[in-house]
């Protein structure tokens, strides 16, 4: 099971990395607006699925906002030191 901290970690190997074919490579070349456009995406099919979908499908949706969000820190310049400042 990965953590955020985890996760964090394997997506900042793939932006220094940047291995062929990888999709946070492509999200991180695409730029931040494409990424918080996603983002935006991803926030809505969180709340549809909390609201009519269950749990499970919840947690799916969520796990994918956290992502497309560490992809975004990323892009950003961010660090989880820097998010975590603000918690």
């Amino acid at each position: 099971m990965k953590t955020f901290d985890g996760l964090f970690a394997e997506l900042a190997d793939k932006a220094a990395t940047r291995p062929a074919g990888s999709g946070t490579v492509a999200q991180l070349d695409a730029g931040v607006h494409a990424i918080g456009k996603k983002i935006v995406e991803e926030a809505a099919e969180v709340w549809m699925a909390a609201e009519h979908e269950g749990p499970e499908r919840a947690a799916e949706e969520i796990s994918q906002l956290l992502y497309h969000l560490q992809v975004l820190m990323l892009a950003s310049g961010l660090t989880l030191d820097d998010v975590y400042a603000h918690l």
